[in-house]
């Protein structure tokens, strides 16, 4: 049963070294490895290269759970195309397959888990920019489009939808732009 392995880090700051030679040290003669978030398999190229070239009785290795994905959907996702491929799933740490029935179900309790971590993740981030506001510190990302470009465009009789998509900002952006302008009429008058 060939293996193949697939490693991933969320961020360039992080190590792939130790995930690829756990997974050499199992057996894996192919090792794909990216740097990417987990949340979602969106722009995960390396997964996507090794989902396409798997076959009927091949495995695909992850060191743990969590490299293949943080949503239970997309790791249950993904197990169900390795089963219709005739392929399996096996994690390192802990030591489970999905070559059994057994294991399906330790997946899904494990990628459970790897949700809820995300999910606590999530919830640490907003603690800390709420602290961070609270004191003054957190400003938020800079803006990518000055507010007044937006008021210009608009001025000039184009559609909101197609000033977002020109900007490439959200339509929401381009509200609050001229909602701030009439903000700042209304200071202006009083």
């Amino acid at each position: 049963m060939p293996r193949i392995g697939y490693a991933r880090v969320s961020s360039s700051s992080q190590d792939l070294e130790i995930q690829k030679a756990k997974l050499k040290a199992a057996g894996c003669e192919i090792v794909r490895a990216e740097t990417g978030s987990g949340a979602s398999r969106d722009n995960r190229t390396e997964l996507a290269t090794v989902l396409e070239f798997l076959r009927a009785g091949d495995e695909l290795v992850v060191h743990r759970l969590d490299r293949l994905g943080r949503s239970t959907r997309d790791v249950l996702n993904l197990v169900h195309e390795l089963d219709a491929k005739g392929a399996a799933l096996r994690i390192l740490e802990p030591e489970v397959t999905t070559a059994g029935d057994m294991g399906r179900m330790v997946v899904t309790v494990l990628g459970m888990v790897a949700d809820m971590e995300l999910k606590f993740i999530h919830d640490r981030q907003r603690a800390g920019i709420d602290a961070a506001k609270g004191k003054g510190v957190y400003k938020g990302r800079q803006k990518r489009v000055d507010d007044a470009k937006i008021r210009r465009l608009a001025s000039e009789g184009i559609a909101k939808a197609r000033i977002a998509r020109d900007l490439g900002v959200s339509r929401m952006t381009v509200y609050r732009a001229l909602e701030a302008r009439g903000t700042e009429a209304d200071v202006e008058m009083e």
